[in-house]
């Protein structure tokens, strides 16, 4: 299933969406669902984005809404450095944007080969980024589906003689400056949560979620066959709880909410 058919489905049985806060989606119908989805993480942090998105409105009353540049992206950078290398002297990166993953993966692979790696937050495999060259990441910022982030030692760069505004990579993408802003701030955010979320932050989800889901950390892996997973997807909907409509990808923890969202789920089981 796709987002849009997801969407369209939700739709079709509670009616628009007129307000999106933390891991709940509030319906025209009155019904406020719980989101497991979250965008395929990007809402990890929450719909409503925090301060990120009170930087994106403050940068746009300013009125930098334009192509021109209004400020040296180094700001991304440090914060990008800060998640991943706690910024160091000797250890910073370069970010670079791209439109697709699959992009995004090109270039962090071209600088390293042998040590580029995907990044998720609250990754439960023990790996120490500051270690790996390149990472890849999307943004912890819903209104992100477009941008995917690839942070490349800096020291790769300069060992290759090579300046920040020199680095010839195909298709890379400008972010606009205010998006760029609220990005930027949404790097901040994650790195004050990281340390707050925790395992008995999730477990306490699993009387009802590991019989349809493995469990790692806040990343929810479904046990039942693709074949049935459509069915399971129009199934959480009717309990109003919205999963990954993506069999291949992870649902998520909603973190915060009362365990009582997941009720008309073990009330009303599926089967598979």
């Amino acid at each position: 299933m796709t987002t849009t058919e997801l969407s369209k489905l939700i739709y079709s049985k509670y009616g628009m969406v007129t307000r999106a806060r933390n891991c709940y989606l509030y319906t025209k119908k009155g019904i406020r669902l719980t989101d497991l989805f979250q965008e395929n993480g990007r809402a990890i942090l929450g719909w409503h984005g925090g301060s990120a998105f009170t930087f994106l409105k403050n940068t746009l009353s300013k009125g930098l809404t334009g192509s021109f540049i209004c400020e040296d992206k180094s700001r991304l950078d440090k914060a990008i450095t800060k998640l991943f290398d706690n910024e160091t002297k000797n250890n910073s990166r370069t970010v670079f944007a791209f439109s697709s993953k699959a992009e995004a993966l090109k270039a962090g692979l071209m600088f390293s080969s042998q040590n580029t790696s995907v990044y998720s937050p609250w990754n439960q495999a023990n790996i120490d980024y500051s270690k790996v060259d390149s990472i890849v990441m999307q943004p912890p910022l819903p209104w992100t589906q477009t941008i995917f982030l690839t942070a490349v030692k800096s020291s790769l760069i300069n060992a290759n003689n090579l300046s920040d505004n020199k680095i010839e990579l195909s298709n890379t993408i400008s972010i606009p400056f205010a998006l760029e802003t609220a990005i930027t701030k949404s790097i901040y955010n994650l790195i004050s949560e990281i340390p707050l979320r925790q395992e008995k932050d999730w477990f306490i989800y699993d009387p009802v979620l590991t019989k349809y889901w493995t469990r790692k950390g806040p990343y929810l892996y479904p046990k039942m066959s693709e074949e049935k997973y459509n069915d399971f997807v129009k199934h959480c909907l009717e309990c109003q709880l919205i999963i990954n409509p993506n069999y291949q990808m992870p649902s998520l923890i909603p973190f915060g909410a009362d365990k009582g969202v997941f009720t008309k789920l073990k009330n009303n089981p599926f089967s598979f």
